[in-house]
This record gives C-alpha cells, structure tokens and sequence, in this order.
C-alpha cells in the first residue's frame, strides 16, 4: 500500500495521542488496528511494511495508516515516534495520500502540533483532536503530486487568495495581487484560472457578494456600513452588484430572510 484514501470532512475522534518507543524488547513488531487510523512522525531509521508495501522510514518522515492494514515495523534499536491513533468520520471527498512522505519544511509545525496535542490531551481530548485534525490537513498537502491531482492549485494562487481575502474591503486591483502573490499579472490570471475556474476579477466578485449576503442576513449592520465592508462603498453599485448577482436589492435580501425565521431542528 503506497496511498490510502483519508476522509477528513469532519474532527477525528482521537482515542490515543503520545510517545512511543520501541525496539528494546525486540526488533521486530507485526500488528494492525482493525477500527484506528494511525499517524506517526518519526524521529528514527527502520523499515515499514504497509499491507505488503515496503517503506523506509527516516528522521523526519510521518505516515498515515487507515485502519486494518498489517504494519510490520523492523527496527534498529530503540525507536521513539509521535504518534495518534484516531477514527476518521467518512464525510466529504477523501484526500489521497501517500501512507509514508517527508514532512519537509512542515516538519517544524507538524512536531509541534503533535506536542501540541500530547500535551492537551490528558485534560482537553478536544483540543488534542482539533491540533491532529490540524496536523492531518497538513500531511494530506504535503505531496506535489497529490496536490497536483487534487487541487491543481499554484502555491501563489493560496497566496493571492489570502490577500483578497484580507482586503475585501478595500480597492483590488489585479497588478497589486500579483505583485504580492510574486507573479506576473498574465501568469497569476493563468493560473488562478485553472486552480478555480474563475478570473481573479469574477473571485473578488463573487466573495464580496457572499460577504454581503453573510451580513445582510446574520448582522444588524446598516446596508452602508456592509458595503463599506465588502469594498462596494458606493450604495448604487451596492445595490445593482446586489441586484445582479444575489437576484434582489440588499434591502430585499436582508426582509426576505428576517421573514423566514430561523431554521428548525
């Protein structure tokens, strides 16, 4: 086994998180856990077998485990590792990932999420599941090629989305984002095409909108001051932006919604 399927749409329920050591009672251990996901961040050299698939392990190295599947750990003396055992609610599209890979530059963040974990994981076991659900995201990014077939997302297009997002309420202009994103404006348009279908443009668009429609249904803020927010200061464009894409003008929006009521359960 070289990859396996990881859901992670929703908090893992972690049912183990600490310190393992091995290799001083043996140098050989042969096991599964039929129900348990494992992830392991390594601090040694040995070899894994997943369900027949050899792997090296180095310093460095993590490895996600889904549940069932023989491990066969060969180690070459005493061994210790982080590690967490956990179920995986199966909810949302699957992230594929390679059972072992380097962590590589997140070898810092995810060792101290993990400690992060231990370490609240006698009195706060949410806490502990929140850093591992944290640490598992992470992990199921850190292969190019799974990024590749998953997000077909450039790193600058994160970038520039985070600057967009950062200053929805300011003027954009697609220079400066690419400017900050490190790119060309043709090369970001390119790629931000192919990562989300959209021009950089239509994004910046339709997030304001969305914020719009946010606040205009969940907040007590004046139109005004929710156009102001969005970066669409100027109330006619407010409410023909409205118009357009949300299919009513804002004060419409926000009566139609106030009629509904909230929602039962």
């Amino acid at each position: 086994m070289r990859e396996t399927a990881v859901p992670l749409g929703e908090p893992p329920v972690v049912t183990s998180v600490g310190f393992a050591v091995h290799g001083p009672a043996g140098h050989t251990d042969v096991f599964r856990l039929p129900d348990l996901w494992q992830l392991h961040l390594y601090r040694y050299e040995a070899g894994l077998t997943v369900a027949g698939t050899a792997h090296a392990i180095r310093p460095g190295r993590v490895s996600i485990v889904p549940p069932g599947a023989v491990c066969r750990y060969d180690y070459r003396g005493r061994s210790e590792h982080l590690y967490a055992h956990l179920r995986l609610p199966a909810t949302g599209e699957p992230r594929t990932v390679p059972v072992v890979q380097d962590a590589g530059p997140e070898l810092p963040t995810l060792s101290t999420l993990m400690h992060q974990a231990v370490a609240a994981w006698p009195s706060t076991p949410a806490r502990a599941a929140a850093e591992i659900w944290t640490a598992l995201w992470r992990v199921a990014h850190l292969a190019p090629a799974a990024r590749g077939r998953q997000d077909a997302t450039h790193p600058a297009v994160n970038t520039a989305i985070a600057h967009i997002e950062a200053r929805l309420a300011s003027p954009l202009t697609v220079p400066e984002i690419a400017k900050a994103a490190g790119l060309s404006h043709t090369h970001l348009t390119r790629v931000f095409r192919a990562a989300t279908g959209s021009t950089v443009v239509a994004y910046i668009r339709q997030r304001r909108l969305a914020r719009a429609r946010h606040l205009l249904r969940e907040s007590t803020l004046s139109i005004s001051a929710i156009a102001a927010q969005v970066g669409i200061p100027d109330l006619q464009a407010f409410n023909k932006a409205c118009r357009r894409d949300l299919g009513a003008s804002p004060r419409v929006l926000r009566a139609a919604h106030r009629a509904a009521g909230p929602p039962t359960r």
